[in-house]
């Protein structure tokens, strides 16, 4: 057991933010239990030391004043049990959390756990919610990165932000999520784009390698084609996020289904089916309308007749496509995917 004076000293640096006092008092104990013949707690303190960041109280504001602008920060509350994920998808997520859980047996052996992840698919599959469910699963705050605040139109204005952004998201662990990456990943050989935009590609890929194994950058994209080919190299983890097929979808209308007061008068199975090749998000989005309606009648209608109606009225809404091919449009989708969330925590 360290002595009572060095515990007293480890807490009032940290209060402080005093980094200096910090690891001298860190120092202070290995020696104390090196000296006690306790090498194994010995050792485990001096890795935490060089594998903990520690941020004085000036450095932490400094990083705030700047950075803090560039993100949104929430607090995670989706759970990866609650998501619908393919199988690759699923094991990648669960390997990433153990592997940032157990840092410390990696680090032991030389290693570091794996932290920068790519989504990948198309819009409404649950991307961000993966993200957010990574948080979770890490207890860590979620940093949305703001493009709005991010780039600037001066030459050099978005590197010298994006420094910042990086500067802070290294003062503590966090999740830091680019959604939409393809706006600031986007291919350097494209003809069309600007010697700016590359330059910022390129120090975008400089900050992402030198970023710290506990900070997990997670970017999402719509189109993987337009990424620059240096970056898929950057990202440790590649995970596709496919459109759901008919199984997946009936898990989501099921959720839906059970939570209901009353029986929906047909089988997930079945309105799967007849939504047709949609995403998560609208499958969502149909099954919150159906809802919204039920409440609505007080009573006076039920919910079989109204998901009859709604589904009837989903599949007349076909267009005709330039083409000549038809194609089912469905109701505008929310941009945040859904995938899987159970009703009572979207709702």
């Amino acid at each position: 057991m360290a002595r009572s004076d060095l515990i007293v000293s480890l807490v009032k640096a940290g209060a402080a933010g005093d980094r200096s006092m910090f690891k001298s008092t860190v120092e202070a104990m290995v020696a104390d239990e090196k000296a006690r013949s306790h090498h194994v707690l010995a050792d485990r303190l001096q890795r935490a030391l060089q594998n903990v960041p520690v941020t004085n109280s000036a450095e932490l504001r400094r990083a705030q004043g700047g950075g803090r602008d560039f993100v949104i920060e929430t607090e995670p509350q989706v759970q990866l049990d609650d998501l619908i994920l393919p199988l690759p998808a699923d094991r990648l997520a669960r390997q990433l959390i153990e592997e940032q859980s157990r840092s410390d047996l990696l680090r032991a052996q030389g290693l570091q756990p794996r932290h920068r992840v790519l989504l990948s698919g198309p819009p409404g599959n649950g991307k961000t919610s993966l993200a957010e469910a990574i948080a979770e699963g890490l207890a860590l705050p979620l940093l949305t990165v703001r493009y709005d605040a991010l780039v600037g139109a001066y030459l050099g204005e978005t590197n010298a932000r994006l420094a910042k952004l990086f500067e802070f998201a290294r003062s503590t662990p966090c999740v830091l999520f680019f959604d939409e990456f393809d706006a600031v990943g986007k291919e350097r050989g494209d003809v069309h784009e600007t010697g700016e935009i590359k330059r910022v590609v390129s120090f975008l890929l400089m900050q992402l390698d030198q970023l710290p194994s506990y900070v997990v950058a997670v970017a999402a994209t719509n189109h993987a084609e337009l990424l620059d080919r240096a970056v898929w190299r950057r990202f440790q983890l590649r995970i596709d996020m496919p459109a759901p097929d008919v199984d997946r979808r009936a898990v989501l209308v099921s959720r839906f289904f059970d939570a209901w007061p009353e029986p929906a008068g047909i089988s997930p199975l079945q309105a799967a089916k007849r939504l047709g090749d949609v995403s998560f998000a609208e499958v969502f989005e149909f099954c919150q309308n159906v809802r919204r309606r039920h409440i609505l009648s007080i009573g006076g209608d039920s919910l079989r007749r109204i998901v009859a109606e709604e589904l009837e009225l989903w599949a007349s809404r076909v267009t005709l496509w330039a083409d000549g091919r038809t194609s089912a449009v469905s109701p505008s989708a929310p941009r945040r995917a859904r995938a899987g969330r159970s009703p009572e925590k979207s709702a």
